[in-house]
C-alpha cells in the first residue's frame, strides 16, 4: 500500500481507512493471546500457565516502554510527513531505528541479568521460580525484534500505512500458534518451546516489515549514509516517548490496584471481574484504534499547516466514536448472558455470571465516556501536548481506583463500574476545557 496524505481527501474515509485495519489487527491479538495460554494450560500444565502469567506484568513493562518511545517517533513522523519534510523523516527513523538498537540490547542485558530479582520482587513461588526465569529470559532476547517491529510499524502508519503493519502481526501471531500446536501440542515441548517460538514469530514480522519497506515505500528506505543518530530529535522523541509511556503505565498499575480491592470481595467477584475484563478489552480495543486514527491525522496535518482540518478531523473522529458506542452498547446487552457463560460451568456459574452480567448491563452505558476520552487523547497526542495525555490518565486511574475503594464494599461490582464513569467524567471535565483553551490560542478552529 502507498502512503496515505491526510492533509487532503475525504476526512471520514480517512478515519475509516485507518481506524479499521487497527481494530482487526488489535481484536486478532487479544484473541491470539487467549488462544496462547490455552495452549500452554492445556498441553503444558497449569504451573506453565502461571508461569508465563507472573512473567506477564515484566513484559508488559517492556513493551510500554518500547511502545512508548515507537508512539513519540510515530507522531513526529507524521508531522513531518504531512509537512513534506521527508529528509527530517528519513532522519527521525533514522534516529528510532539506532537509538532502538543500543535501547533494546540494553533491554536484554538487563533483563538477563535481573530476572531472579525482579521475579523474587513479585513474589514468584519458589516452585515456578526456575520456569519463570527461563521463559523470561527467552521473551527478552526477543525485545530487539519487538522494538524494531513496532518502529518499522509506527513508520508505515505515520504515513497513513496501517495495513501492512495488521497483515504482518497477523502472520506472525498465526505463525506463533501454529509452532505452538506443533512443538507443544504434538511433539509435547515445553515452556522454553513457547518462549522461543513467540521470539521466532516477532523476528518474522520485524523482518516482513524491512522487506516491506525496501520493496514498495522509498520515502521510508535509509541508506548506510543516513544512518546517524540526530540528538535533538532523539531528546524530543524521548520527550514525547517518555510521557507516552507513562500514561499508558497509569491503566496496568491502576488494573493492579482495583484487582486487590475486588480480591476481597469473594471468588464469584473475582471470577466475575476476570471475566469481563476480558470483555472490556474488546470492547474499548475499537475506540483505541480510532484514538489512533485522529493521532496521526492531526500531526499530519500540524505538519501541513492545515488547521482547519485538524478540528474537522477531531469531530468526525468523535462521531465515530459515537457510532461505535451505539452499536457496541446494543450488542453487550443483547449478548451479555450468553458470552459470561464462556467463562464459567458448572455448580455456581449462575451467580459469577449473574455479577457479570450486572457489570456489563452498565458499563454498556459508560462506553460512550471511553469513547469521547479517547478520541480527545489521539488529538492531543497528534499536536504533541503529550503532558495532558498522561494528566488525563492520570486523574481517570487515581479516581478510578479510590471510588472503587470506596464503593465497591458496598455496591459491590456496580461499585466498580461507577468508579469508572467517575473516573472518565472527571478526565473530559479537564481535557474539554484544554481543547477549547488551545483551540484558542492555536487558532485550530474552522476557516
Amino acid at each position: 500500500m502507498a502512503a496515505t496524505d491526510m492533509t487532503k481527501g475525504n476526512i471520514t474515509r480517512h478515519l475509516i481507512g485507518y481506524s479499521v485495519p487497527l481494530v482487526l489487527g488489535n481484536l486478532f491479538q487479544l484473541t491470539y493471546n487467549a488462544v496462547d495460554s490455552i495452549i500452554a494450560g492445556r498441553f503444558i500444565g497449569k504451573e506453565a500457565l502461571a508461569a508465563e502469567g507472573m512473567a506477564a506484568p515484566v513484559i508488559n513493562i517492556v513493551i510500554l516502554g518500547i511502545s512508548g518511545i515507537c508512539m513519540g517517533a510515530g507522531v513526529l513522523m507524521s508531522e513531518f510527513f504531512g509537512a513534506r519534510k521527508y529528509g527530517e523523516l528519513k532522519k527521525e527513523m533514522a534516529t528510532t531505528v539506532l537509538f532502538g538498537l543500543f535501547f533494546s540490547i540494553a533491554v536484554v542485558l538487563t533483563g538477563l541479568v535481573f530476572t531472579p530479582a525482579l521475579l523474587e520482587a513479585l513474589h514468584v513461588p519458589g516452585e515456578l521460580m526456575d520456569m519463570t526465569a527461563v521463559y523470561l529470559r527467552i521473551i527478552f532476547l526477543g525485545a530487539p525484534f519487538t522494538y524494531f517491529y513496532n518502529a518499522l510499524a509506527s513508520s508505515l502508519k505515520s504515513v497513513g500505512d496501517s495495513k501492512t503493519p495488521l497483515k504482518f502481526l497477523m502472520f506472525s501471531a498465526v505463525l506463533n500458534g501454529v509452532l505452538d500446536l506443533i512443538f507443544i501440542g504434538g511433539l509435547g515441548f515445553g515452556i522454553v518451546c513457547s518462549a522461543v517460538t513467540t521470539v521466532a514469530a516477532e523476528a518474522v514480522s520485524a523482518l516482513l516489515s524491512i522487506i516491506y519497506i525496501y520493496r514498495r515505500i522509498p520515502l521510508l528506505q535509509l541508506r548506510k549514509s543516513e544512518l546517524s543518530i540526530d540528538g535533538p530529535l532523539l531528546r524530543k522523541t524521548l520527550s514525547y516517548g517518555s510521557v507516552t509511556a507513562l500514561q499508558q503505565a497509569c491503566q496496568p498499575i491502576g488494573k493492579l490496584l482495583i484487582q486487590g480491592t475486588v480480591n476481597s470481595l469473594g471468588v464469584d467477584m473475582i471470577a466475575a471481574f476476570n471475566a469481563v475484563n476480558r470483555v472490556d478489552d474488546f470492547a474499548f480495543t475499537p475506540e483505541q484504534s480510532i484514538s489512533h486514527g485522529i493521532t496521526t491525522f492531526a500531526a499530519q496535518n500540524r505538519g501541513g499547516g492545515k488547521k482547519d482540518r485538524i478540528a474537522k478531523g477531531l469531530r468526525r473522529g468523535l462521531l465515530l466514536e459515537f457510532f461505535y458506542w451505539i452499536f457496541i452498547c446494543l450488542l453487550i446487552l443483547l449478548i451479555r448472558e450468553p458470552v459470561m457463560g464462556l467463562f464459567v460451568t458448572g455448580e455456581g456459574a449462575g451467580e459469577i455470571v449473574a455479577i457479570g452480567c450486572q457489570y456489563l448491563g452498565t458499563m454498556a452505558f459508560f462506553y460512550l465516556l471511553p469513547a469521547f476520552t479517547n478520541g480527545m487523547q489521539g488529538f492531543f497526542r497528534g499536536m504533541g501536548y503529550m503532558r495532558m495525555t498522561l494528566l488525563g490518565t492520570f486523574i481517570q486511574t487515581s479516581l478510578r481506583v479510590l471510588f472503587t475503594w470506596i464503593l465497591a464494599p458496598m455496591t459491590g461490582i456496580y461499585g466498580v463500574a461507577f468508579a469508572c464513569a467517575i473516573g472518565w467524567s472527571a478526565m473530559l471535565l479537564v481535557e474539554i476545557p484544554y481543547y477549547f483553551h488551545i483551540k484558542n490560542k492555536t487558532s485550530v478552529n474552522d476557516k
